[in-house]
């Protein structure tokens, strides 16, 4: 009886080094066809999720894999992160481990670029640019955004230091995160004086457009994964965060980023 179930402890072992084992493989290789399509300098990660793995790919159906390529270059603002989630990827095992797998089939595609404080500061050249949420608002629902009249996507408050007249003065502004067409438009609709209404700083009035306008600019997020169309952008800690959502396409491993 020992011994049998030393066997079956061993079989069990053997079988779950094996699962892994594959998993790990078929990840590597689709990193790499990720890498090398889209000219990354290192290998995104790519997981897959669900277990075993070898039923999956015996099935030839994969429940969940996820992508997170960091460092990417952006034409737009810099260095971005690129995330993506794929939701009932269709690919046979034997394309996953000889690196022929090109295009996979999926169910539902969410893609996400996420731009940090330093590359948007470039981006609207302010390099101290502080990127954070702004607390809920009870009164007009958009979760303290202010409202500028436009479809809001989300609030945001930036906070930088700029030229006021003659002197560089730190202030903070409350903007509007909107979604207009493919674009994505930062809208300064007003100062923040933070959640007890002190400010630190003023700004004299006839100033006052031409400050707001330093916070306000326009993104075409061409590196979303796989050419998705942005439907939300959103703050989330210190990153801009624009996401993407598609059902049923084809994706291209070359095309993680889709200009």
């Amino acid at each position: 009886m020992r011994k049998l179930i030393i066997g079956i402890v061993f079989l069990v072992a053997l079988g779950l080094v094996v699962d892994f084992g594959s998993a790990a493989y078929a990840e590597y290789r689709v990193s790499r066809e990720l890498r090398a399509g889209a000219s990354l300098t290192a290998d995104p990660e790519v997981t897959v999720h669900g277990f075993p793995f070898l039923t999956q790919a015996w099935d030839g159906k994969y429940e969940n894999i996820e992508i997170r390529a960091q460092g990417v270059q952006s034409d737009v603002v810099g260095e971005v992160t690129i995330e993506s989630t794929l939701l009932g990827v269709s690919a046979p095992l034997s394309d996953l481990v000889d690196g022929s797998v090109k295009s996979l089939p999926v169910d539902h595609l969410s893609g996400r670029m996420l731009i940090d404080a330093t590359d948007l500061g470039r981006f609207l050249d302010i390099p101290d640019l502080q990127v954070s949420a702004p607390p809920a608002s009870k009164s007009d629902g958009t979760g303290g955004s202010g409202g500028s009249g436009m479809t809001t996507a989300g609030g945001v408050v930036l906070t930088g230091t700029v030229p006021v007249g003659p002197l560089e003065t730190t202030v903070s502004v409350q903007a509007d995160l909107v979604l207009d067409g493919g674009q994505v438009k930062i809208v300064a609709s007003d100062f923040y004086f933070g959640p007890e209404g002190h400010a630190d700083f003023t700004i004299p009035e006839p100033l006052a457009p031409a400050i707001l306008g330093l916070f306000t600019r326009t993104i075409d997020p061409q590196e979303l994964p796989f050419g998705v169309q942005p439907t939300q952008v959103y703050a989330e800690g210190s990153q801009i965060v624009i996401e993407g959502v598609g059902d049923n396409v084809t994706i291209d491993l070359n095309e993680l980023q889709s200009r």
